[in-house]
């Protein structure tokens, strides 16, 4: 299934060999050779929706596009030379083109790209014996342009069809006393796919048990089942706490603290231990908190053998659902609603591809996201009559049903579900962080305006595209960024088509993978001794990405530098390196060689004091993460990376005081973290031409904000979080502050005890663009100033803890555009505008969505 991303790759490839900086690079190379590379690629990528079309049929055909693709990959690594080369030229003030090309250079660049053409003509002769393509036209290469997207909250918050009763059984088991003096254990068995978290998840929201627990808990077990991490889990969700690496005895003693005698409801989703000791451990130690015997906890496991080792009552085994639910549920996913009424042509294949479905509601749900907007007979009769069907499958037909939807997605979006295969099962992901990783590894396609539409943007809209077809779940918005996990047979399928090109290697797999030749996404979950490591590294000569993945019970990750220095010298082609969290205590020099790499991670590295003076020589870095390294040395040499995009900062130690001009002009993203020393920001702050995200953390002596910010048009959030000493007086000056326009859009404050005064000069600026403000844990801000009145495009005001304020600003009746208002933890300002009874209720009540305190309001639409 690999193949499948050969079109993509194809056309991202000839796009760079046609572009007009790669020609002028070559230009004084051999031409003829890169003219037959040009036309060679042309063709193989008019043929080769046909060649994979007919693969299946055809041992020959299949076997060229397996050897395609390693030489695809080998062609994109040398024009992706000639860009790193003709990059490092254009720093050095000197056009590439007007200079004298060494003639060593020309000899060694020429040769590799009449190997690649060598390797391309003999598959495409291949190609033409089977006369693939007679009647293909060849396409013009068009860049990516966002396409409309469709409002699909409705459709990821859904009501479980078919459960109710199971959900009532369950809930009386939970509420009602049982006089038992150990604690109630409930599992809930299933299939993957079947709903065991969905239906734990409504349980657990439901009005009758929340009045019974006082405190609720969920924690996500998956594979591994270590007491430890779930003592931490456990502590985090109820404070936020994190206790890795304490003792067990130390977490037991926090955990009784927090609980302080409450009566709870545990729910550990997704256990895979069928280990008895281990549960025995967990249990001995829960049993002597307090109350624990009126507690209960639910489970949700694949095994009955768990739910034997762990239950007290009878397990909850979920069947299929009825074949009238699983058709309610696709008609909801595949139509509006009542559009179903308007075909009933269709209904009736509904109905046959319900029964393929088998009553799996990720399987019902998938399809019915795969048939959404298509209204042709012969649309639905293609997806109902898929051979697809008839392969054999595990999970009784779940993964046909997702492999079809797959099938389904655009190329550019398999090739990045397929890269979420790396990290582990249950990963939280962050689409910041992931949009980084595709971008690095060349995922995301250029946009069509380029000043206008961000690389960035391309891949928010790619993950909303997944979304919408059903390939993430348990999406959270964090108002610019959104966090998301995949489905655990979203994973398996993720695996299945990425094959051998994603590799995540454990003790026990590393000798079956070594003969690997395609892996070019490698991540490390265990630590090896070298002479274990050395010859499986050296057959690898492709890789581009490097992760070393966190074991769940491990609190660092343990890299040695020899380890590293390795990888260095045998993937020559690397684009990204993520090691956060481990030992390091210095890079290896030779880092600064890799002149590919767009991405590099080192946070948390907390022994990591400087990267190497060189660090300049990797111009091609797009996104540097120095997050959480508190002995850090911020070096003024990190501003010789002109081309980063994404940069995270912090440190003891910040040697870097002003952003000189032409340097940091493409930053989209600038976060600073724990940076101890930071009084004021760095001189030179216009100069960030590009910035869009400006987030403080924990700067403790930051006192305020230039007023440089107000010359940054693109900027469009400003966080600033646990920030002790800042006040943000900033007032309009003279006549050029009062015609300004800035593009903020989301403006947020929280744990500032010195705020007294808001940024005026750069929030009424942006009046005609900022939709979202939250002012929390500020204790001493004793007004909102009457000029908000002005902020005609606010949707959302969030104040919270905010305990002197008293009243609203003036004119907040006259803002039509506020939607939401959430005012907790004010006691004056609540008792004034509380719903119904408050003093100046009148003035907020035209707004759709108030939430005082304890109540809610919503109006109707």
């Amino acid at each position: 299934m690999a193949e499948s991303f050969l079109s993509i790759i194809a056309e991202t490839l000839l796009n760079n060999i046609i572009s007009p900086s790669i020609k002028q690079t070559i230009s004084r190379l051999n031409a003829s050779d890169w003219k037959r590379l040009e036309e060679t690629m042309t063709y193989i990528k008019a043929v080769l929706l046909d060649a994979e079309k007919l693969q299946q049929h055809n041992q020959t055909l299949r076997l060229s596009l397996t050897k395609l693709r390693g030489v695809f990959y080998d062609a994109e690594d040398v024009v992706d030379e000639f860009r790193c080369d003709a990059l490092r030229k254009e720093l050095k003030t000197v056009r590439f083109s007007s200079i004298s090309i060494p003639f060593a250079y020309s000899l060694r660049m020429g040769h590799k790209i009449k190997k690649i053409n060598e390797r391309l003509e003999t598959i495409a002769t291949d190609f033409k014996r089977f006369n693939l393509g007679e009647n293909v036209q060849i396409l013009q290469n068009r860049p990516y342009v966002v396409p409309s997207h469709r409002d699909t909250h409705s459709l990821m918050t859904f009501k479980v069809l078919g459960r109710d009763q199971v959900k009532e059984n369950i809930v009386d088991l939970l509420v009602q006393p049982r006089g038992v003096e150990t604690m109630t254990v409930i599992p809930i068995v299933g299939i993957g796919g079947l709903g065991k978290t969905t239906l734990a998840q409504f349980v657990y929201n439901d009005e009758r048990v929340s009045r019974s627990f006082p405190l609720k808990l969920w924690v996500c077990v998956s594979e591994r089942f270590d007491v430890a991490r779930l003592l931490c889990e456990i502590i985090f969700y109820i404070s936020g706490e994190r206790c890795d690496g304490l003792p067990v005895n130390a977490l037991f003693t926090r955990l009784q603290s927090l609980i302080e005698g409450k009566k709870i409801l545990l729910i550990l989703d997704d256990v895979w231990n069928e280990d008895r000791v281990k549960w025995d451990e967990l249990k001995a130690i829960l049993m002597k908190l307090d109350y624990l015997h009126q507690s209960k906890i639910i489970v949700t496991t694949r095994s009955l053998t768990v739910a034997s080792i762990m239950g007290t009552q009878n397990p909850v085994e979920l069947e299929a659902l009825s074949h009238e639910d699983s058709l309610s549920l696709l008609l909801k996913w595949a139509f509006n609603q009542g559009d179903e009424e308007r075909y009933p042509n269709l209904l009736r294949i509904a109905d046959e591809i319900v029964k393929k479905c088998k009553g799996v509601p990720l399987a019902v749900r998938t399809m019915g996201s795969l048939l959404y907007g298509k209204t042709r007979q012969r649309d639905w009769e293609l997806i109902k009559d898929n051979h697809i069907w008839k392969l054999d499958q595990q999970e009784t037909g779940i993964l046909a049903a997702l492999r079809l939807s797959y099938n389904h997605l655009p190329d550019h979006l398999k090739r990045c579900l397929a890269y979420l295969s790396l990290f582990p099962k249950d990963t939280l992901y962050d689409t910041d962080y992931i949009i980084q990783f595709w971008l690095a590894n060349g995922f995301l396609q250029s946009p069509l305006q380029e000043d206008d539409v961000y690389c960035e943007d391309i891949g928010l809209q790619y993950f909303k595209d997944l979304w919408s077809n059903g390939f993430v779940q348990d999406v959270q918005d964090k108002v610019t960024y959104y966090y998301f996990k995949i489905h655990d047979l979203i994973h398996d399928l993720a695996l299945s088509v990425s094959q051998e090109e994603c590799l995540t290697i454990y003790q026990q797999t590393i000798s079956a993978s070594e003969n690997s030749e395609y892996v070019r996404h490698l991540a490390f979950v265990e630590r090896y001794p070298m002479r274990t490591l050395q010859p499986f590294l050296k057959k690898l000569k492709g890789v581009r990405t490097l992760v070393v993945n966190l074991i769940p019970e491990a609190h660092r990750r343990e890299v040695e530098k020899t380890f590293l220095s390795a990888c260095i010298s045998n993937f020559k082609y690397l684009r990204l390196i993520d090691l956060d969290h481990c030992t390091l205590k210095a890079l290896p020099k030779s880092i600064c060689t890799l002149k590919h790499l767009k991405y590099l991670n080192l946070s948390r590295c907390q022994d990591l004091r400087r990267v190497p003076k060189s660090i300049h020589k990797l111009q091609s870095l797009l996104t540097l993460r120095l997050f959480d390294l508190p002995r850090f040395q911020v070096s003024d040499n990190l501003q010789r990376l002109v081309n980063l995009r994404f940069l995270e900062l912090s440190g003891d130690d910040m040697q870097l005081r002003e952003v000189r001009p032409g340097n940091w002009s493409s930053l989209r993203f600038l976060y600073f973290f724990k940076c101890t020393t930071l009084k004021c920001l760095l001189e030179g702050m216009e100069n960030l031409t590009s910035l869009k995200d400006l987030i403080f953390k924990y700067c403790h002596e930051l006192e305020s904000l230039p007023r440089s910010l107000k010359f940054l048009v693109k900027l469009e959030d400003i966080f600033i979080i646990s920030c002790r000493k800042i006040n943000l007086l900033m007032e309009p000056q003279g006549i050029e502050d009062q015609n300004l326009h800035l593009g903020l859009k989301n403006f947020i404050i929280r744990d500032a005890p010195s705020l007294r005064d808001l940024p005026r000069l750069l929030l009424e600026a942006s009046a005609s663009h900022l939709e979202f403000i939250e002012i929390r844990g500020c204790p001493e801000l004793e007004a909102l100033p009457n000029w908000f009145q002005n902020l005609i495009s606010l949707q959302r005001l969030e104040i919270i803890d905010c305990p002197k304020l008293s009243r609203l600003f003036d004119g907040v009746e006259h803002l039509t555009s506020l939607k939401q208002l959430k005012i907790q933890q004010c006691p004056t300002l609540s008792d004034k505008y509380r719903p119904q009874a408050g003093t100046d209720w009148s003035k907020i009540s035209h707004i759709q969505e108030v939430h005082i305190e304890d109540q809610k309001i919503i109006k109707s639409r």
